[in-house]
């Protein structure tokens, strides 16, 4: 018996398919609680961090709420409630366009791009110390995970 079968103790699955997706299911749900910490020191959510890192992404461009939430891991979450956080603390700034009225666009504060860097830093930190995969190993896991999402 597995690691997974132990974890949740169950050795016989209908077939390895779902015995695989029940794996990634309980893995994803691991890797969250067990770093989940790190964001709770900023008072923030993993939601949150994501949204700071699409931002980031825009190197000093505003990018629109819409934008944000096309490439949002979590696209369950209300976003005007993670970014009105995000804008209290000061890690987001939020304007009118001057063209367009209607649309709004999201800017990081420097504030913002401190603590996102720290962040990174720290969960870089943390899958160092806990993921115990070679690079060729992560290679296939990433290959594996992205033929697994494709859909005919």
């Amino acid at each position: 018996m597995g690691d997974f079968e132990q974890e949740i103790r169950q050795n016989i699955f209908k077939n390895d398919r779902l015995k695989a997706l029940l794996n990634v299911m309980y893995t994803a749900n691991w890797i969250r609680d067990n770093h989940t910490h790190i964001f709770k020191e900023y008072k923030i959510l993993q939601q949150h961090y994501n949204v700071l890192r699409i931002v980031r992404g825009r190197n000093g461009k505003e990018v629109t709420p819409g934008e944000i939430i096309k490439v949002m891991l979590d696209k369950g979450r209300d976003l005007t409630r993670l970014v009105d956080k995000l804008v209290k603390i000061g890690y987001l700034e939020r304007s009118q366009d001057v063209k367009n009225r209607r649309k709004v666009n999201i800017l990081l504060t420097e504030k913002g791009l401190k603590i996102t860097d720290e962040i990174e830093e720290r969960l870089s930190d943390w899958i160092t110390s806990k993921i115990k995969m070679s690079e060729e190993e992560t290679k296939a896991l990433n290959l594996l995970l992205d033929q697994m999402r494709k859909v005919d």
